[in-house]
């Protein structure tokens, strides 16, 4: 090793003798192998925590979704979940719906309250429930009071959106929830 330009910095030189020895070879393999298998590592666990998801449906303002897993949703992060099963779900949108993504519009321990179709958290509207879906079958509203630790109301700003202003719907939960995503396109 010799001193390089920033002073006491050694620098290595591939003409010293002690680098062409199998050994320092050895070493050095070994070494960038175990770097290499680090960063796959990382790489490894970035691909669990975050995905790039497309949004098929028009109650989003984006077709481009990148989902950060586990994160926990504040008020007005948008969420992707599991929907919970029902009978109107499955007509709608067969057995195997996929992720819903919906915004966060009240938080846990937030009261939801509803005048006539239109829902309110803390007094503040925030959406209006329609009577039927497109194809006429009733709609049940969704649940009032006390948001549940843990759990959430969401919604959409889209007149179809399918959310917890219906019974189908309701709260949902920690357990459902996949994790938050942002929009980015």
């Amino acid at each position: 090793m010799s001193r390089g330009a920033w002073g006491t910095w050694p620098v290595l030189r591939a003409d010293l003798p002690h680098l062409k020895s199998s050994r320092w070879r050895s070493t050095l393999l070994v070494g960038g192998a175990t770097l290499a298998l680090l960063g796959a590592g990382g790489l490894n666990d970035f691909a669990r925590a975050h995905a790039l998801l497309v949004n098929a449906s028009p109650s989003l303002p984006c077709w481009g979704i990148w989902l950060t897993r586990g994160a926990e949703p504040g008020k007005g992060d948008l969420v992707l979940f599991v929907p919970p099963r029902s009978a109107l779900l499955e007509r709608h949108f067969g057995k195997e719906p996929g992720l819903f993504g919906k915004r966060v519009l009240g938080m846990p321990g937030q009261h939801v309250t509803r005048e006539g179709r239109q829902f309110f958290v803390d007094g503040v509207p925030v959406a209006l429930a329609k009577p039927m879906t497109r194809t006429g079958e009733p709609l049940a509203l969704g649940p009032t009071g006390t948001i549940p630790k843990g759990c959430y109301f969401v919604g959409s700003r889209h007149k179809d959106g399918f959310d917890s202003r219906y019974a189908a719907i309701g709260w949902i939960c920690l357990p459902r929830i996949l994790g938050t995503g942002r929009a980015i396109l």
